[in-house]
């Protein structure tokens, strides 16, 4: 199975609701490696590596976040993977 790497941007009503304590959790589920943070314009950024399969599904929980959380809109870019991260963090 190939590794990906992606930067997900996502928008909407997404700070304050748990977002990112939500999105370690659910990395952690999908075994995908990188970090998660707030960004000034109240959005997140998410760094997610790992199989391809387990990266998308956790873009597709970024496209929902948790239950307090409303989405409007996910960018993904791909990268090059570089199998830096040993685990999910959040960064501040």
């Amino acid at each position: 199975m190939p590794t990906v790497r992606v930067r997900a941007i996502i928008s909407g009503h997404v700070q304050g609701v748990f977002y990112r304590a939500s999105a370690q959790r659910q990395a952690h589920i999908c075994g995908v490696k990188g970090w998660v943070r707030n960004l000034p314009d109240g959005g997140v950024e998410a760094v997610l590596e790992g199989e391809q399969a387990a990266v998308e599904r956790m873009v597709a929980w970024c496209r929902q976040g948790p239950p307090n959380a409303y989405v409007t809109g996910v960018e993904v870019r791909d990268e090059p993977f570089s199998g830096e991260f040993t685990g999910f963090g959040v960064r501040y």
